[in-house]
């Protein structure tokens, strides 16, 4: 359990006299400073001092992890609706857009990143929180960075803070009641709204905007966080986009605050701020603000093994086991999916929809799908982006599979869940024996987590199709090197080759 969720269950909701910031509701605040204030002051001190070696490296590796499911998504529709979209716009081109042989303004550059990023749903989560925030703050960070002529380490804690002022935003809005985001349940995309914040505290260290600056810049980012999550439940694309305006709108507001504009000082906590306005009387400011410095959520965010949506995982995990096992398609008569009761609004719901996707891309939303594709034997790590493409969504020997999952809620994953995305799987064979895998904790987190090698693997199949061998353990390499590097131009050059076209190249 994270040490915020747990120590500040029952702090009560935000409420602030929006004149002087002072708490009116008897909530406890950690801070006698505004939330905002508090949290540029952090950014201060890191980029100050530094975040040290371990955090560093663990930046690195959110790096290396975005560069790698960025490249992969080159050839999305998303990718080329935002490039041919930033291609129409003008201006000073300053920042690299991941794959393209030219610059971009840093905000241009952003958009196309962060959707890159989170277009194949195979970005890093946090948990309880339910947010992936490398997704929006590396793009962020990354085109700010190349503008200034940023150093290596200076990147690497720019994105160390905004991924953890990300997810500190996102548990605010965790209710250990409830057992799930509030925001999540009321429909808004966390990951989109709170990386706008984390992202725009990036890129404004990068700019070097003092304690003040960068309150405002989050406070400007505040009204532009946005996201609706429909598209999971009933079909668009447009959340492939979600990342990518939030890096947009976190280098927009950065720009603004380093031009003027300002931000309430209260935005957060205020009667009318980011909390109360998504979350209500569940918000938890003591989560944002509590052991900041001292404790780091950025070491526990997860890394996905698998292109799909989060819920799905510990399903594909459970079928893989069974699967070693030896069960095949044809002794099954019936598969049963547990799962926690929130999930399966996910991947259980529309039942006929789930059993039958309309695309690849809403087969990364599906528990049936996904448990079909790993017992049929998928690539990668267990399945990867083959298994999601719109002729795989179409396979009738997977839709025949995915026909035969029923998805239940399961009282066991429900006491877990969120902390893990747990679920068991039953399989009905034809003999009239069953056998069950019940997964309680997540591949890729701390608790089961993945190996160098594996995320190094990760990256080479991410980019087997459009790098050559070389130029992807030069990208391995030089990114792992980031803390030392004086100039980020070493690995700019590399990702500016590193489109479509590079091994033909």
């Amino acid at each position: 359990m994270s040490a915020t969720s747990s120590r500040y269950a029952n702090s009560g909701p935000a409420s602030a006299d929006t004149a002087s910031g002072a708490a009116t509701s008897g909530v406890a605040q950690p801070d006698p400073r505004t939330v905002v204030r508090a949290l540029a002051d952090f950014a201060v001190t890191a980029r100050d001092h530094g975040v040290g070696a371990r955090l560093r490296d663990d930046a690195a590796r959110r790096v290396l992890d975005v560069l790698g499911n960025s490249l992969a998504a080159q050839r999305t529709p998303a990718a080329t609706a935002v490039h041919a979209l930033i291609e129409e716009w003008s201006g000073h081109p300053r920042a690299t857009a991941l794959g393209m042989p030219g610059r971009y303004p840093e905000p241009s550059a952003a958009l196309l990143n962060g959707t890159l990023a989170h277009a194949l749903d195979f970005d890093d989560t946090h948990l309880p929180s339910v947010l992936h925030p490398s997704a929006s703050v590396v793009p962020a960070a990354l085109a700010v960075a190349e503008s200034v002529h940023a150093s290596g380490a200076a990147l690497l804690d720019a994105v160390a803070v905004g991924v953890e002022l990300t997810v500190r935003l996102g548990m605010a809005g965790y209710d250990e009641k409830l057992g799930n985001s509030v925001y999540f349940e009321r429909g808004l995309h966390a990951t989109a709204i709170c990386g706008t914040l984390g992202g725009a505290a990036a890129a404004a260290m990068l700019w070097g905007l003092d304690g003040p600056g960068i309150a405002h810049a989050i406070g400007i980012a505040a009204s532009m966080g946005s996201g609706l999550l429909e598209a999971n439940r009933t079909g668009g694309t447009v959340k492939r986009v979600h990342c990518g305006w939030a890096a947009h709108a976190a280098v927009t507001a950065a720009s603004l605050a380093r031009h003027g504009i300002t931000g309430p000082p209260t935005v957060i906590e205020g009667r009318f701020g980011l909390l109360q306005a998504f979350c209500g009387e569940h918000a938890v400011p003591a989560a944002i603000t509590d052991g900041l410095g001292e404790h780091w959520e950025l070491p526990g965010v997860f890394f996905k093994p698998y292109p799909c949506n989060h819920f799905t995982h510990a399903g594909i995990d459970a079928a893989l086991r069974l699967r070693a096992r030896g069960v095949v398609a044809d002794d099954i008569t019936r598969l049963v999916l547990g799962a926690p009761t929130p999930v399966l609004r996910t991947i259980g719901e529309p039942v006929a929809a789930k059993r039958n996707p309309e695309s690849g891309y809403h087969a990364a939303f599906s528990g049936p799908y996904t448990v079909a594709a790993a017992l049929l034997g998928g690539g990668g790590l267990g399945v990867f982006h083959e298994d999601f493409t719109d002729e795989a969504a179409r396979n009738p020997v997977r839709l025949a599979l995915a026909a035969k999952v029923e998805c239940r809620p399961d009282s066991h994953c429900d006491e877990i869940f969120p902390h893990q995305f747990p679920a068991v799987l039953t399989a009905e064979l034809r003999d009239g024996s069953t056998l069950t895998e019940r997964v309680d904790v997540n591949r890729g987190g701390p608790g089961n987590p993945l190996s160098a090698e594996e995320l190094a693997a990760k990256f080479r199949l991410n980019t087997a199709d459009i790098l050559s061998p070389a130029t992807a353990d030069d990208i391995s390499e030089t990114v792992y090197g980031l803390a030392d590097l004086t100039d980020l131009d070493p690995l700019l050059r590399l990702l500016r080759h590193s489109g479509p076209d590079e091994r033909q190249g």
